[in-house]
C-alpha cells in the first residue's frame, strides 16, 4: 500500500511538473508557485492545477473569437480609427502607450469625443434609465454582475419599456457573476417583453466547462451602448451600492463616465463581438460612422481577455506608467501586480514621478488583501504613496497621468484581470475629463488613511509572514 501511494505521489508530481516545465507562457514566479503547491500537497495541488492551472478557454472558443473579430475588422474597419492616428492626435510623450493599446484589438484613437463624470451610482442609474427611455433604435447592455435589486430592476424595466415601443434591445450577463438573475423572474419578464437575452460564458454544463476550459474564465465587462450615440464605461455593475451579495463590505464605491462621439462605436464593436460569440447571431447592420463633437478629445477602446495575447494589459499599464512625467494616481480594489507592473511603478517613483495608489482598507477578498500588502514595503521604499480607503469597498478602477491621460473601465490591477477575465476600458487624452477624475480620486484620498513606511516596518513577524506566504502563491491565484 505504501509503495502504491509512493508511486502515485511520484507520478502525479512528475507528470504535472513536466507539464509545467513544457509551458513557455508561465512566468518563473508562477512556475515556482506551482512547484511549491504540487510538492507540499500533491493530490490537492494536482486537482487544482487540473481545474485552474491553465488559461485555456478552449480551442473552439478561441478560434470563434478570432474569426468574429476578423469579420468585424473587415466589415467595420472604418470604426476602428485611422492607422497610426496617435501620431497626430496624441501629445508626444504619451504616443507610445496609445500605439501599444492599438496593437491589442486594432482600436486606434479617434477624435471628437466628450465625457461626463457621473456623480455617484444613483445618478448613473437615473441617467442610464433616462437615456434608455429616449432610445429610438437600439440598446445594448452587458454586465458581469446583474442583480434584481433596485438598480438591476430599474435597468431591466427601462429595457422592457424600450422593447415595447419597438427599440431593439440586447442584454447579456455573465453566467457566473449574474447566476442569481439568469432564469429568474426578472430575466423571464425581460424575455417575455421582447428583450433579446444572452448569457456570456454560461454554466449550463459545468462538467464540460471543467474538462475543456476553466470555470473561472469570466466576462467581467460593463458595457452600455444606446443608439450608437451614447456609451458608459467604468466599474459599476447593474447593482446597488449596498451590493446585497456581500453587504458587510458596502457601500461599493464605483465610477462611471458617460461618453458621446466616435469611441461609442468602438465600444459597440466590442459588445457585438461578445454577442456574436455568445449567440452565434451575425449582426449584419453595423453603423457607417459616428458624428464627432467638434471640440472633443481623442479616445480609444481597449478590450482584453483570455483570447487576446498574454500580458497585453500589464504591458499597456507599464507603458503608460513609463510615459508619465509628473504624476500617476491609481485606484483599484484588487492589487496583485505581476513583476512588469510592480517594477514600472517603483521605477516611476525612483525617477521622481509622484505615484499615488488608493486601495480599500477592507477587501472582500482576504487573499487579495494579504497579497496586496506584501508589496507595500517595496512600493513605499521606492517613494510611492499608498492610501487605504475607509468609506466602503473602493471598487473604482482609475488611472490618471500628468493631469492629461485617463484610463477607466473594468480592469483591476491583478492577475485575474490580466489573464482570466474579458475586460473593457477606454483610454483618453483630455485635461478637463482627467481633472474631473483626479478630483474624484482626491475625494477617495480624503476618505482614506495614509500607509507609512514606518507603519509597515512595524508590522509583526506573523503578519509579514502571512502576507508573503499568500504572495508567494499569488501568481497562481
Amino acid at each position: 500500500m505504501l509503495i502504491a501511494l509512493a508511486l502515485l505521489h511520484g507520478m502525479l508530481v512528475l507528470g504535472f511538473t513536466t507539464r509545467i516545465l513544457l509551458r513557455d507562457d508561465l512566468s518563473p514566479p508562477a512556475r515556482l508557485a506551482w512547484f511549491i503547491v504540487l510538492n507540499l500537497v500533491p493530490y490537492f495541488g494536482s486537482a487544482i492545477y487540473f481545474l485552474f492551472g491553465e488559461i485555456d478557454i478552449g480551442h473552439h472558443t478561441s478560434t470563434k473569437h478570432t474569426r468574429i473579430f476578423d469579420d468585424l475588422r473587415t466589415r467595420a474597419g472604418h470604426l476602428l480609427g485611422q492607422k497610426d492616428a496617435a501620431d497626430t492626435l496624441i501629445t508626444e510623450p504619451y504616443r507610445p502607450a496609445f500605439h501599444y493599446a492599438a496593437s491589442i484589438n486594432g482600436f486606434q484613437p479617434v477624435p471628437g469625443n466628450l465625457a461626463t463624470l457621473m456623480a455617484d451610482a444613483d445618478e448613473t442609474c437615473r441617467q442610464m434609465v433616462c437615456d434608455i427611455d429616449a432610445a429610438t433604435q437600439h440598446v445594448h447592455v452587458l454586465y458581469y454582475i446583474w442583480l434584481d435589486d433596485e438598480t438591476g430592476t430599474a435597468i431591466a424595466d427601462a429595457l422592457i419599456r424600450a422593447a415595447a415601443r419597438g427599440v431593439t434591445c440586447r442584454a447579456m450577463a455573465d453566467g457566473l457573476g449574474s447566476r442569481g438573475l439568469i432564469g429568474g423572474a426578472l430575466w423571464t419578464r425581460m424575455q417575455k417583453a421582447g428583450v433579446n437575452l444572452a448569457v456570456a460564458l454560461p454554466l449550463s454544463n459545468p462538467l464540460r466547462t471543467l474538462l475543456t476550459s476553466r470555470i473561472d474564465l469570466r466576462n467581467h465587462r460593463k458595457i452600455t451602448v444606446i443608439d450608437n450615440e451614447i456609451t458608459y464605461c467604468g466599474s459599476q455593475n447593474s447593482a446597488d451600492p449596498a451590493f446585497r451579495v456581500k453587504p458587510k463590505y458596502a457601500p461599493w464605491i464605483d465610477i462611471m463616465l458617460r461618453f458621446t462621439g466616435p469611441v461609442v462605436l468602438q465600444n459597440q464593436l466590442l459588445f457585438v463581438s461578445d454577442w456574436m460569440a455568445a449567440t452565434g447571431e451575425k449582426l449584419e447592420t453595423l453603423p457607417e460612422a459616428a458624428p464627432e463633437n467638434g471640440a472633443g478629445f481623442p479616445a480609444q477602446v481597449m478590450g482584453d481577455g483570455p483570447t487576446v495575447r498574454t500580458g497585453a494589459t500589464p504591458q499597456l499599464f507599464s507603458g503608460l506608467i513609463a510615459c508619465a512625467r509628473h504624476t500617476i494616481t491609481i485606484s483599484t480594489p484588487y492589487f496583485v501586480p505581476d513583476a512588469t507592473l510592480l517594477e514600472s511603478l517603483c521605477s516611476a517613483a525612483y525617477r521622481g514621478v509622484q505615484v499615488t495608489l488608493i486601495f480599500p482598507e477592507r477587501n472582500d477578498s482576504w487573499v487579495v488583501a494579504a497579497a496586496s500588502r506584501s508589496y507595500y514595503r517595496r512600493l513605499l521604499e521606492a517613494g510611492c504613496r499608498i492610501h487605504e480607503f475607509q468609506g466602503g469597498l473602493l471598487h473604482a478602477k482609475t488611472l490618471t497621468i500628468d493631469g492629461t491621460i485617463t484610463v477607466i473601465g473594468s480592469t483591476n490591477l491583478d492577475l485575474r484581470s490580466f489573464d482570466l477575465n474579458y475586460e473593457n476600458n477606454i483610454l483618453l487624452q483630455d485635461r478637463a475629463t482627467t481633472e474631473a477624475v483626479r478630483t474624484r480620486q482626491a475625494e477617495y484620498i480624503a476618505s482614506a488613511v495614509p500607509i507609512t513606511l514606518g507603519g509597515v516596518r512595524g508590522w509583526s513577524p506573523p503578519r509579514r509572514i502571512w502576507h508573503n506566504v499568500v504572495a508567494t502563491v499569488g501568481p497562481i491565484l
